[in-house]
């Protein structure tokens, strides 16, 4: 024991004083040459518990010098690289989760695409005031008519004033490391200036250090602050052109003031993450938060998208505002919409015809949807009144179950098709520019060929196991909603999703016809399938191949993920737990076999 005391003294005080070993790998890597030694030298005389002893000292020994090694490892941090910004990550002091790198890519392609429209949309008002000028001239109030009209076009097409064009201004509300907004101030032409805020210092700080490692262009565009999201947006009332929404969970606290935050004709992204409330399994909660009650089905993932927009409306509609989705999608495990926000009191008006309630099967999970309200237009003039319902009966026509209800959600489109396009567009052009581009170009492909004004769909393996029939391919499905003159198309929320204008009853009336081709065992009478399958089709489906039935096949719409654990990660600030090493359970091992002698 002398020995081991004189040789252990200088660097940790020895085993039964508990400080923290020398912060430099050489001085920490010699005790644990050292302790070695000491360990083969203590306990060549030992027999028995004496020699459990000296083993459980030296264990302890080098858990604590590997742990002191980790701290050294966490201490340093890591550059993280994504498009042309670069950022430094401390352990998970930080939030970032590298799955949203297609989020992150898509912003950035909408953004562009935004400031672009922006652009002509100035540049056609413009044209409209100098169209008008040089037809009626500007008349002052001691000008005659017939002075008006002997005045040249050209004079007057000098006296259009010019609209100021103010700078063009982004605010990120949740963000954390600053990388959303590094990017968006290295990597999208027109963004004059990026308010980067977050309401935790160590990620302002963080941010603060990230904007100076990206260089002067970054610093000067981007500006770190601190605040409650909430209180800044509504204090900064129609001053930013985007508002970038992205927070941990749900941004249903974020709404009210995110669009009040937004000038008019300007863009609103907003991230959902709490799929579960959103996606069926928490109805309740989802009515807490977001207004409207979530069912959960095969379609569960794109009703999630129509209640984050519906939410989105309803917020707005309290300030005379209304929302026009351009992008609406599910990725992965989250909910990234993209929507203009206008204000405009008469359109309104329109709003409750926008969104729907829902009924859905408890059986065979048929669904109906019925419009809060309707609008009939006469000329000039529109008169509205609520919905008509219910447009289902009592119980279901194909299996006889009840039905349960939910919604609001958002019946119109979820896309613009014109921005789809010119965003795939962009991105063909630009593909050196997104670190995701194989993911988002299969997204936007699948996206691009949606049929925009059906909400929901089916799922055709779902279905098929309701009946305990094989699952005809998609193809198949199509083809025979082609010949009975009904529109069908996929869906980019899953490969086996079947979107079409055919009513449910149509649709069981194909699967009854492709188990008369391919006959299943006998049920019981009492099943969903049984009762579906004991009536006849009154349509007999026509299954030859239609010609393009499913948009071109060489293009890839679906993508396996890059890599294992692609998914939702812990919150910022939370210890991440690593798995013992052998080395730690030797240890307690040990401990036990002391306690026991």
């Amino acid at each position: 024991m002398p020995i081991m005391s004189l040789i252990l003294l200088p660097f940790n005080g020895g085993l039964s004083n508990h400080k923290p070993f020398p912060k430099t790998e050489t001085q920490a890597w010699n005790i644990h040459v050292l302790s070695f030694f000491m360990w083969r030298l203590t306990t060549g005389a030992c027999r028995g518990p004496a020699v459990r002893q000296r083993r459980a000292s030296f264990l302890e020994l080098t858990s604590r010098l590997l742990s002191s090694c980790t701290q050294l490892d966490d201490d340093r941090p890591t550059v993280i690289k994504e498009g042309q910004a670069k950022i430094l990550l401390h352990g998970n002091d930080v939030f970032y989760n590298k799955a949203q790198v297609v989020n992150r890519d898509l912003s950035i392609a909408v953004l562009r695409s935004f400031i672009a429209k922006r652009q002509e949309e100035l540049l056609h008002k413009q044209e409209t005031k100098r169209s008008n000028i040089e037809n009626f001239g500007p008349i002052s109030p001691k000008t005659s008519v017939s002075e008006v009209t002997e005045k040249s076009g050209e004079s007057c097409v000098s006296d259009i004033p010019k609209i100021a064009v103010k700078p063009f201004r982004v605010l990120e509300a949740a963000a954390a490391s600053g990388l959303r907004a590094i990017r968006y101030a290295l990597e999208v032409e027109g963004v004059d200036s990026v308010v980067a805020l977050d309401n935790d210092r160590v990620a302002v700080k963080a941010c603060e250090q990230n904007i100076k490692l990206n260089g002067d262009e970054a610093l000067s565009k981007v500006h770190a602050e601190l605040g409650d999201a909430r209180l800044y947006m509504i204090s900064h009332e129609n001053q930013f052109d985007v508002v970038d929404v992205d927070p941990y969970g749900s941004p249903a606290i974020f709404l009210d003031s995110a669009v009040q935050c937004v000038t008019d004709g300007g863009l609103l992204m907003c991230t959902a993450t709490d799929s579960a409330v959103l996606c069926g399994c928490y109805g309740e909660v989802c009515h807490s938060k977001y207004g409207s009650y979530s069912l959960h089905g095969e379609h569960s993932h794109e009703m999630a998208i129509r209640i984050l927009l519906s939410s989105v409306e309803s917020h707005a509609n309290r300030y005379k505002r209304i929302i026009v989705p351009v992008l609406s999608v599910w990725i992965d495990f989250y909910v990234r919409v993209f929507v203009r926000i206008y204000i405009s009191p008469k359109s309104v008006k329109d709003s409750p015809s926008k969104l729907s309630y829902i009924y859905q099967c408890a059986g065979c999970r048929s669904f109906y949807l019925q419009p809060v309200g309707q609008a009939y237009r006469k000329g000039n003039g529109v008169s509205y009144n609520a919905g008509v319902g219910p447009t289902v009966s009592l119980e279901c026509k194909e299996c006889r179950k009840h039905w349960r209800m939910g919604g609001p959600l958002w019946s119109n489109p979820l896309h613009d098709s014109e921005w789809v396009s010119s965003i795939l567009q962009d991105l063909t052009q630009s593909k050196r520019h997104y670190p995701a581009f194989d993911k988002m170009h299969c997204l936007l492909t699948a996206v691009s060929e949606e049929l925009p004004d059906v909400p929901l769909f089916v799922n055709l393996h779902a279905l098929s196991a309701t009946l305990k029939c094989i699952a005809p391919s998609n193809i198949m499905v199509f083809s025979a909603l082609g010949n009975a003159g009904y529109r069908s198309s996929g869906s980019h929320v899953t490969p086996l999703a079947l979107k079409t204008d055919a009513p449910m009853h149509v649709i069981w009336d194909i699967l009854r016809c492709w188990v008369k081709l391919h006959p299943i065992k006998k049920q019981p009478d009492s099943t969903t399938g049984s009762i579906i399958l004991c009536k006849e089709p009154t349509l007999q489906a026509d299954f030859s191949r239609v010609k393009k039935a499913r948009g071109e096949p060489r293009k890839r719409r679906f993508m396996p993920n890059p890599e294992e654990n692609w998914g939702p990660k812990s919150r910022a600030g939370r210890k991440v737990r690593k798995p013992r090493t052998s080395s730690a359970r030797e240890t307690h091992n040990a401990d036990d076999e002391i306690s026991e002698g």
